[in-house]
């Protein structure tokens, strides 16, 4: 971002999008926020964008020589809307594409993942990711990836999401998760550096406690039951965050269980 205001075309006007716009709005940065319903665009005079089920484009964005923040999750069209999106900010001159995508990409064998572990591919969601990333990473100087860990923080409390259930995976995994702030942090960094000539970068607190450790004290702060677990195996599937604190960024939440004091 050359430490200057610029432009900034958000894709997705969810849970990180929503905060990304106003987290870049704060520091001087002209932005263009989405969301799919023109109707909805309207009401929080944001802008749209969406690809019906024809394949055909309805947007009104605008924003010439901006950065892009793809921000949108997998769902129907999700590869024929990244086409249509990259097409379009290649006609708007932009200087950057950055996509938002999951750690859920690598394998689930207990061992410690970085971005150059090799991925096997064995579901349909870690296809549809690498085929989106791909994309991306394509567009050579003008493409980066993010992986993002699993996302915790203002309204994504993890009690929440697992209070009471009957989790599938063992109570001895190792988490992998990230705050909203450190994930905030991290792409407004990388949008700043974007000359380095790295593409690919992952996003997740170096703080991996086991799930019965994690979500015990997740349910115990909402004072909710507990979840009960399949297996009580160790899995020790870490995914390695560290590479973007070469770019000077430093996580704010090493302690995933002070991170979750403020969600």
């Amino acid at each position: 971002m050359e430490n200057k205001p610029v432009n900034v075309v958000i894709l997705g006007s969810g849970w990180l999008g929503s905060k990304l716009s106003t987290n870049l709005q704060q520091i001087g940065v002209i932005t263009q926020e989405t969301c799919r319903s023109k109707k909805l665009a309207n009401e929080k005079q944001i802008h749209y964008f969406n690809v019906n089920n024809q394949n055909d484009l309805e947007h009104n964005i605008s924003l010439e020589e901006a950065y892009w923040v793809c921000c949108i999750t997998p769902r129907d069209n999700y590869i024929e809307s990244l086409n249509q999106a990259i097409d379009l900010a290649i006609k708007l001159k932009m200087k950057g594409f950055l996509l938002c995508s999951s750690t859920g990409i690598y394998p689930n064998a207990s061992v410690e993942y970085n971005e150059l572990s090799t991925l096997t591919l064995v579901t349909e969601r870690q296809k549809l990711l690498n085929q989106a990333e791909q994309k991306v990473l394509q567009l050579a100087d003008l493409g980066k990836v993010v992986r993002l860990a699993g996302l915790i923080g203002p309204k994504r409390h993890p009690g929440k999401f697992v209070s009471g259930k009957h989790l599938r995976s063992s109570a001895l995994a190792a988490v992998n998760m990230v705050h909203q702030t450190d994930v905030m942090a991290g792409i407004i960094c990388l949008l700043k550096q974007w000359q380095t000539p790295k593409q690919l970068f992952n996003l997740a607190s170096p703080d991996h406690p086991t799930k019965q450790e994690f979500y015990q004290q997740a349910c115990s702060q909402l004072e909710v039951k507990a979840p009960t677990y399949s297996l009580n195996t160790v899995e020790n599937r870490i995914i390695d965050g560290s590479k973007i604190t070469q770019l000077e960024f430093e996580y704010q939440y090493t302690c995933l269980f002070k991170a979750m004091e403020n969600c």
